[in-house]
């Protein structure tokens, strides 16, 4: 997993209009990069509209969001659609984005071990990480960021 102070890629992907999203679009701007598990989920529905409900107090502190799963384009539009998100969300298929930030590994659920998405968010300043939270709190996602 990227740790404070390492730098990010340039290139997040592709969001749910098929527009490249860069941490480059956000220069002077903090970015966060959240990476979550699968769309229209208990837990990744909570964590997208704490962020959706928390965004106006999070761009008055400076903070852009931007989600990344594995999910596909069209996933992320209706998810977008349906939870009325007000950020992008990565389509990150091939999981170039993912891997490259480190959130992809063992994880166990049920007894069962498996491969997946990590729960993850990453606060990015001028394209290097600034800070990483492993525990989320999904439910209490933007309060996380702000009260740092």
């Amino acid at each position: 997993m990227l740790n404070i102070g390492d730098k990010v890629p340039d290139l997040l992907g592709v969001d749910e209009n098929g527009n490249e999203i860069r941490v480059s679009d956000y220069a002077g701007r903090r970015l966060v990069i959240y990476f979550y598990p699968k769309d229209s989920t208990p837990g990744c529905t909570a964590e997208a509209c704490s962020f959706r409900d928390g965004m106006c107090e999070l761009a008055d502190a400076g903070y852009a969001v931007v989600g990344v799963s594995g999910d596909s384009i069209a996933s992320h539009g209706r998810f977008k659609e349906k939870q009325q998100l007000n950020f992008p969300l990565v389509a990150d298929v091939d999981k170039a984005t993912i891997m490259a930030f480190g959130a992809w590994g063992e994880k166990k659920m049920a007894g069962r071990v498996y491969m997946g998405i990590i729960r993850s968010t990453f606060v990015i300043s001028n394209g290097v990480v600034e800070r990483v939270i492993t525990k989320v709190d999904t439910k209490n996602a933007a309060k996380q960021i702000l009260l740092g």
